[in-house]
Order: structure tokens, then C-alpha cells, then sequence
């Protein structure tokens, strides 16, 4: 651009973009307050809070956490949301999750999960994408949606990276299963878990 004969540069054009969130910062905002009252997770750098929770994803969330101790035992820890260390900038709560080991072995959340479960109801998109997508690129092998609103239960696995975008992830296998059959976790492959008994009554 030029303005009576002296010549000025425009400014670069620069985007504005998202400012992400670490672990150390969400827990100092806890430390203040910030999220009292509310159940908050940090995914990918944002601060995701969630909706009060009805009687069906409470009293699912139950069963599947029981159906799952009852499968697994005392050699594993199956926990009800509680904390998955994820990344530098992830911190998620799933529904359910099986880690190795148990509570004792453990001096920070667990960064592994041999089998997540999320209950899903008002959530199912973003169960589906953002959620499935930061468990993949954590390396979770075994990543179940128990879909309240089709009375289904979808398994997600084999997390791949994008081959166009590496730091894109996803499960490349979703399989969706009905009320009529069972699941094997890829942890307990002798163990039959019926669909039914991880879904309130019809």
C-alpha cells in the first residue's frame, strides 16, 4: 500500500486461534473453584462440562461398572469416573475404565486403560468423535459406547493415525451390537459379557 508517496506494509493476516488448556492449569482452576459443583474434564485442551446426569446414564453407568468387576476380578482396577491421564493436555473422566494392576500401584491417574465404556446419551456425537479420537491417539485398544438412545452397545478398535493427517486419530473397526449378543473384551477374550446386561430394562 501506497500513501502520498510513502510506502507502508499491511499487517500479516493471522488467524485467531484457540487458546488450549494444560493439565497444570486445570487443576489450578479446580484449586480455586472454578468448576464447583460442576463435573468438568479437559479433552484436547478444552474444558468440557457436563450436563447433570438423569437416572438411565447413572444407573447404566452402575451397571456396567459391575458387570465389568464381576468379569474382570480382583486382578484388574475397574474404576467409575475417575481420571485417565491422556496427554499434556487431556484429562478426561470416563464412565468406566479397566486399568492393569490395582488402586495400590498406582501413585498418579493411570495413563493406560485396557477397556474404556462411555454411557451415551445427549453425548453421542461428541462420544463418538473428540472422545474416540483422544482415546485413540492415548493408544486405547478397547473403547465401548453404550448408546442409550438406539438401545445398542458400539465397540471401537484398532486406533490408527489419519495417513493424511498423522495428528488426526481414530478407531479404524466400530462394530454395533444388539441387546441379543455378547462382547469379549481384547484384555478377558475368555470372558462373554451380554449387551442386555449393560442397558437399563426396556
Amino acid at each position: 500500500m501506497i500513501t502520498a508517496g510513502v510506502q507502508t506494509l499491511s499487517p500479516p493476516r493471522v488467524e485467531p486461534t484457540p487458546r488450549r488448556w494444560t493439565k497444570e492449569e486445570f487443576y489450578r482452576m479446580g484449586d480455586l473453584g472454578w468448576f464447583e459443583g460442576q463435573r468438568a474434564e479437559l479433552v484436547d485442551g478444552e474444558i468440557v462440562v457436563l450436563s447433570p446426569q438423569n437416572f438411565p446414564h447413572s444407573s447404566t453407568t452402575v451397571r456396567v461398572f459391575e458387570a465389568l468387576r464381576s468379569a474382570f476380578g480382583s486382578d484388574f482396577w475397574v474404576r467409575m469416573q475417575l481420571p485417565l491421564d491422556t496427554g499434556r493436555t487431556s484429562l478426561p473422566e470416563p464412565d468406566v475404565s479397566v486399568v492393569a494392576g490395582h488402586l495400590e500401584d498406582y501413585t498418579e491417574h493411570p495413563s493406560e486403560a485396557l477397556l474404556i465404556v462411555e454411557v451415551s446419551d445427549t453425548t453421542l456425537t461428541f462420544d463418538r468423535g473428540r472422545k474416540a479420537a483422544n482415546y485413540a491417539a492415548a493408544g486405547v485398544q478397547d473403547y465401548w459406547i453404550v448408546n442409550l438412545v438406539d438401545r445398542r452397545l458400539e465397540v471401537h478398535r484398532d486406533p490408527r493415525s489419519d495417513d493424511a493427517d498423522p495428528q488426526r486419530w481414530r478407531y479404524q473397526t466400530v462394530r454395533t451390537l444388539t441387546t441379543a449378543e455378547s462382547i469379549s473384551p481384547l484384555a478377558l477374550p475368555a470372558a462373554a459379557i451380554a449387551v442386555q446386561s449393560l442397558l437399563p430394562p426396556p
